[in-house]
């Protein structure tokens, strides 16, 4: 049986990276997203995940009943201090959540820490401040074929974490 590794970056600056564990075919993917009035009485305007585009993307991965489904997502930024980040966090591990349950309800899904996968996608002793400047490069160089999409969004995590888990046979 064939697998498909799904890699995503959670959030509204996150991606999903996609890996055919058969044919080792990629595909990446900056997180749909539309910006709206905020639900506070303060007047200004949230980033959502646009989910209807989340789903339709994600459906095209839902035809073959004999491929397994690996969903790997990052574990999201939980901090009491940090009551505005956290809250968009866990609005988007929501509605990404529901998108992949609701398009691909056999699949597996695995949260993962940053660290996990970046100790063994990333060059050894990378500072924090570099980790996307290493993890862009690293990308472009393992998934020339995304290397515009990647430079633009300037980080190739989704991508790496469902590399990471292709080559860990999760």
């Amino acid at each position: 049986m064939s697998t498909i590794y799904i890699g995503i970056d959670n959030g509204v600056s996150g991606s999903i990276g996609i890996i055919d564990g058969k044919e080792q075919d990629s595909t990446f993917l900056e997180m749909p997203t539309y910006s709206q009035q905020d639900y506070t009485k303060k007047e200004k305007n949230i980033t959502r995940i646009a989910h209807n585009k989340l789903c339709n993307f994600l459906v095209k991965y839902w035809e073959d009943d004999k491929v397994r489904r690996v969903v790997l997502i990052e574990r999201p930024m939980v901090n009491p201090g940090r009551f505005k980040a956290t809250g968009s966090a866990l609005r988007c591990l929501e509605s990404v959540l529901i998108a992949v349950q609701n398009t691909m309800p056999t699949a597996i899904i695995i949260y993962v820490d940053s660290k996990e996968w970046q100790k063994v996608m990333l060059p050894k002793g990378i500072q924090k401040e570099d980790l996307k400047t290493a993890s862009a490069q690293v990308g472009c160089r393992l998934f020339p074929r995304e290397r515009k999409t990647i430079q633009r969004h300037g980080d190739a995590d989704a991508l790496l974490m469902a590399e990471w888990a292709r080559r860990t046979k999760l």
